[in-house]
């Protein structure tokens, strides 16, 4: 497992003094970013052989969320490659090395120059080791949409929704979908089945289902096809 060590920051809490959902991902995020760097498979390098990592799907299961100011570790590790498809776990410690968080995720490799998912090589993986996969109920990677759905404002995306890749970054659509949460509405576990890719200026139509359990969100453009469909899981306190 590769792994670094952090402290919630100011910027990554929300009112409450703790962390959210999107900030867990972030973190989750860079670890990954952080551990190609190391074997020098970044994304500098990936970029010479016209290949790119897109995520697919997230499963975060969510223990505790841990508060400003405390001490945090951060981990990944790749244990299984399918034809187009890439696995990848994260975990997040506290401060007493418990199990904050823990995720699933599903990466596809594409090839950049003619803008399709390419079948994985020894080349592609060959920097990494594989571990065991983290012993948790997995979901499955495409979220079942609630047929009732109910429409809300329309928004742009704006140059800070973009990464390097130059579409909206998948933790964006996070922070988006989380924004249509209920307050009261504790979140223990987040699905992200991506769709397609936004860009700068591309209108974006969300709608949302509530049960007493379950808020899925959907994010889609004007005809209706989802950039990313999102379920939290969880409870109302």
């Amino acid at each position: 497992m590769y792994s670094y060590d952090s402290r919630v920051r100011y910027s990554e809490v929300d009112h409450n003094k703790t962390m959210n959902v999107s900030s867990i991902i972030n973190y989750f995020q860079d670890c990954s970013n952080f551990q190609s760097d190391s074997l020098g498979v970044g994304i500098s390098e990936l970029t010479k052989r016209s290949r790119v990592w897109i995520m697919s799907s997230w499963q975060l299961m969510i223990n505790r969320y841990p508060t400003l100011g405390e001490p945090i570790t951060i981990g990944t590790w790749p244990y299984d490659y399918n034809g187009i498809y890439g696995y990848r776990n994260f975990i997040l410690y506290d401060e007493k090395k418990e199990v904050a968080a823990v995720a699933n995720s599903i990466w596809v490799l594409m090839d950049t120059k003619l803008n399709r998912p390419v079948k994985i090589t020894e080349e592609d993986y060959q920097a990494y080791q594989n571990e065991p996969a983290y012993k948790m109920e997995y979901a499955e990677r495409k979220i079942i949409v609630p047929k009732e759905l109910t429409s809300l404002p329309p928004f742009t995306v704006m140059p800070s929704y973009i990464d390097v890749l130059n579409h909206v970054n998948n933790a964006q659509y996070i922070r988006m979908a989380s924004d249509y949460v209920d307050e009261n509405f504790q979140i223990k576990q987040m699905r992200a089945d991506y769709r397609k890719s936004a860009l700068l200026g591309d209108i974006i139509y969300p709608s949302i289902s509530k049960t007493k359990d379950c808020i899925t969100v959907v994010l889609s453009d004007k005809e209706g096809h989802p950039y990313v469909n999102v379920a939290f899981h969880g409870t109302i306190e």
